[in-house]
């Protein structure tokens, strides 16, 4: 069954396409190691809210948008397998490909897909 990796982050705004480049490269090597797609957005519509949210999780500052982002996978076994196949890859090492955020404010998880309509 498909399994998905999710994250949310802020991303400065003014690093938008800075952040479109290295989704394509992630992009890329995630596919290279057996992802069916990988998908990154660019918050247009993130309410701030009164007790959660969004860019409360994140705690995004004010030059910054919230990113949402997934990769599904044909299953959890097969991403297990991925995983540690992407983070021995060259372009993943530290200093390789810095992150155009602060990963410490970033939120991940494993889901298994349950519904798709």
């Amino acid at each position: 069954m498909t399994y998905i990796d999710g994250f949310v982050a802020a991303v400065k705004t003014a690093d938008k396409e800075t952040y479109r480049a290295h989704c394509q490269l992630m992009g890329g090597v995630f596919k290279e190691y057996g992802a069916l797609a990988v998908v990154d957005t660019w918050g247009d519509d993130v309410p701030e809210g009164k007790l959660t949210s969004f860019t409360m999780a994140v705690k995004r500052e004010d030059d910054e948008t919230v990113v949402l982002g997934w990769i599904s996978w044909p299953s959890k076994a097969q991403r297990d397998e991925a995983w540690k196949k992407v983070m021995a890859d060259p372009r993943m090492q530290p200093g390789a490909t810095p992150m155009p955020f602060d990963g410490k404010r970033m939120i991940f998880g494993g889901f298994e897909m349950i519904s798709q309509v």
